[in-house]
């Protein structure tokens, strides 16, 4: 299923998924797991670890915002600043501590993912994303380079079957 709704519905939208998803931070392992997955805001220059632009900051912001109450229990970065950078709001809303995992051992991530009930943030980057989310038996294109307006709700069934949702938040890249 794919929804491409503006961004002043995507909070809406995302309240809704939230609710469909089960229960909050209390579920047992029986329970539906959730990752919400995005690549980096948007940077201020294609430098090796560059910080988050001003249109960076604010889609960051408005990820906090929108997932305000889907009751994450973990935050997830790579450890470079503009994926740190796009977690931290939104950490910090929830009280979570951002923990780092490594682009180059995907497959032991989503492992780790798959068997760590509640639900998950992930910020990383336009090659990690797409291939998380496959990963995790979920959907995905690949995300162009200036492409920064996605979010990928997977919700990770005990019985191993994985539905995605994809969010398009925040300015459109035009693509």
């Amino acid at each position: 299923m794919r929804l491409v709704p503006d961004s002043s519905l995507s909070g809406v939208l995302l309240t809704v998924l939230v609710v469909l998803a089960g229960p909050g931070p209390a579920r047992s392992q029986s329970q539906a797991t959730v990752v919400y997955l995005v690549r980096h805001a948007e940077k201020v220059d294609d430098s090796r670890d560059p910080l988050l632009s001003e249109a960076g900051r604010e889609r960051a912001a408005l990820l906090a915002d929108m997932l305000r109450d889907a009751g994450l229990t973990h935050v997830h970065s790579t450890d470079l600043e503009r994926t740190r950078y796009t977690a931290a709001p939104v950490a910090m809303r929830a009280g979570l501590e951002v923990r780092f995992y490594d682009p180059e051992n995907l497959e032991g991530f989503a492992d780790k993912l798959r068997t760590t009930p509640g639900r998950h943030l992930v910020s990383g980057h336009s090659d990690t994303t797409p291939k998380l989310v496959r990963l995790l038996g979920g959907e995905s294109s690949d995300i162009a380079d200036p492409e920064y307006d996605r979010l990928y709700v997977l919700t990770l069934a005990p019985d191993g079957a994985t539905s995605t949702v994809l969010i398009r938040f925040g300015a459109s890249s035009g693509l």
